[in-house]
């Protein structure tokens, strides 16, 4: 039997087909589900945290952040703990995350500061001879040290801040040298300021005596009476003080006198003798402030009586306390004529007399106040005729095409006719704002010479030297007395004159480059009487 075979024949079943391809695609999906699924719970990443001495072996998912590890395993950090890597770094399988924990201590140890040693070379003590002007004593420091501990353990440690408690005062010696100057007799007494300590020249310029060694004269007030038996001067304050200064007074003619505090305070411009009226000083005041320059005037005026052993027999009130006017802040100024008739007033913006019966301000003229530009105010000095018939001051003059009249550079000294027609006469062109002139005493004729203050640069009066003149009373024969032709100028400063002449002429005391000179007025002849470089204030009468 023959057998025959049929070729394969397929016929289209579309249902059939359609649910194969459905039952395929459903489990493709639930497959991929299932393995997604399952890698999604277990794709994590294994991490070290070592903190506060110990490790945990975290797992973290991946993209978390090291602040994510931290917070997860709820580790704070302290405000200076540190860790590594910073918070912000993404994480790596097997990375470590390290705390450092950071904290920091602060100590405080007090210390001495040792006094220092100071020597001062002085002629006014004999050569060889020593004098203690002032004990020395230690002081006190405290210091605060930062300690920066790490895991407990000390890193660094430095100086937060350092206060002194206690400033240590120097031990200062006064060892006398020989002086390479020659004795000059000298009438009356020379009172001078060296160091911070008085002393005081009598009969000649070698006979040196001290007066207060204390070492606290502040040179605010240094001041003689006429009869040269008292002087008056200002000691400054303790530091733990919020005063500047107080006024004392000591006896020149008691062997051995001590100074006597007159219980007043902060003393800046002005405080003097009344003339001829013994123990009775005139005074003015200021109030301390922390801010430049270290004061508010008061512009006040007061008169103290007080007893040869201190004790204060009378006090009056002959100002009250004012605002001074223009740049009042800075204060007043006052001068009494020689025969003690008139009482002159200076201040920034005005000259006149105080009427003493009326206890007022007599205005005699108006000045252009001085725009320093700084934390000080321009005051002329004054100076009387021993018969206060002229009152010669330093005027403040208009500047042609200056816009402002305060910024003018020009300074004249002039001279006011009290009691007549209270006229002013110019009697020096462009002197400089510290003139100061300073009539000598009169002869018997009533006759008598005016010394001044000549800048030397005489439009930059403010920070020049200057040179020593003389006139006559009437501003004529003007002359170049001192220094030598040459030499550096002097300082701005209220030269004095001797209380009688000296080989038959009428010297001046000046101090130039801190040692004091005299000047003969009549030919310029100088001599050099101190060389040891420490004198700031004189005095004599």
């Amino acid at each position: 039997m023959q057998l025959h075979f049929r070729n394969p024949h397929i016929t289209h079943q579309p249902g059939r087909i359609t649910g194969l391809l459905v039952f395929f695609s459903v489990s493709i999906f639930l497959l991929t589900a299932c393995a997604a699924q399952t890698t999604t719970g277990q794709a994590t990443i294994k991490i070290n945290l070592k903190v506060d001495g110990s490790s945990t072996q975290l797992q973290v998912p991946p993209g978390s952040s090291v602040q994510y590890a931290l917070d997860f395993s709820k580790v704070v950090l302290g405000e200076l703990d540190r860790v590594d890597p910073p918070s912000y770094t993404i994480l790596a399988n097997g990375n470590t995350i390290q705390v450092t924990r950071v904290r920091e201590e602060f100590e405080i140890q007090e210390a001495t500061i040792p006094f220092e040693r100071q020597t001062v070379r002085n002629e006014s003590l004999p050569e060889g001879q020593t004098r203690l002007i002032q004990a020395g004593g230690n002081g006190s420091q405290q210091t605060t040290y930062r300690i920066l501990y790490e895991d407990d353990k000390e890193v660094s440690r430095s100086v937060f801040k350092i206060d002194t408690l206690v400033e240590a005062q120097p031990e200062i010696l006064m060892v006398g040298v020989q002086t390479p100057f020659s004795p000059t007799p000298i009438p009356g007494r020379l009172v001078y300021l060296t160091g911070g300590n008085a002393w005081v020249m009598e009969e000649t310029t070698g006979n040196r005596r001290p007066l207060v060694t204390t070492g606290d004269l502040d040179g605010r007030i240094f001041s003689l009476s006429q009869d040269s038996s008292w002087l008056l001067f200002t000691r400054k304050a303790a530091q733990d003080s919020s005063d500047i200064n107080s006024l004392w007074a000591i006896n020149l003619d008691q062997d051995g006198a001590r100074p006597l505090n007159l219980k007043v305070k902060n003393v800046i411009h002005f405080a003097d003798w009344v003339p001829g009226d013994g123990l009775t000083i005139v005074y003015s005041t200021v109030e301390p402030r922390s801010a430049a320059p270290g004061w508010q005037a008061n512009n006040d005026l007061n008169e103290l009586t007080f007893g040869s052993g201190g004790t204060i027999v009378r006090q009056e009130k002959i100002l009250d306390a004012s605002s001074g006017g223009i740049y009042g802040w800075w204060g007043t100024t006052y001068a009494w004529s020689p025969d003690g008739e008139a009482l002159a007033y200076a201040r920034p913006d005005g000259i006149g007399l105080v009427d003493l019966e009326k206890k007022a301000l007599s205005p005699l003229t108006d000045l252009i106040p001085y725009q320093t530009g700084s934390d000080w105010a321009w005051v002329p000095g004054l100076g009387w005729a021993g018969d206060h018939s002229v009152l010669y001051t330093t005027l403040h003059a208009p500047m042609s095409g200056l816009t402002n009249n305060e910024a003018s550079p020009l300074f004249n000294v002039a001279g006011i006719l009290t009691g007549q027609s209270d006229e002013t006469l110019t009697l020096v062109n462009q002197s400089g704002m510290f003139a100061y002139p300073e009539p000598s005493p009169q002869s018997e004729t009533g006759d008598f010479k005016v010394a001044y203050l000549q800048s030397i640069f005489k439009d930059q009066s403010q920070t020049s030297n200057y040179r020593v003149m003389v006139m006559d009373q009437d501003g004529s024969n003007q002359r170049d007395l001192f220094p030598a032709q040459g030499s550096p100028g002097i300082q701005p400063q209220k030269v004095t004159w001797s209380p009688e002449p000296m080989d038959d002429a009428l010297w001046l005391a000046v101090v130039y480059q801190n040692n004091l000179y005299l000047v003969n007025s009549s030919n310029g002849q100088s001599q050099q009487i101190t060389g040891d470089g420490l004198i700031t204030m004189i005095d004599w009468q």
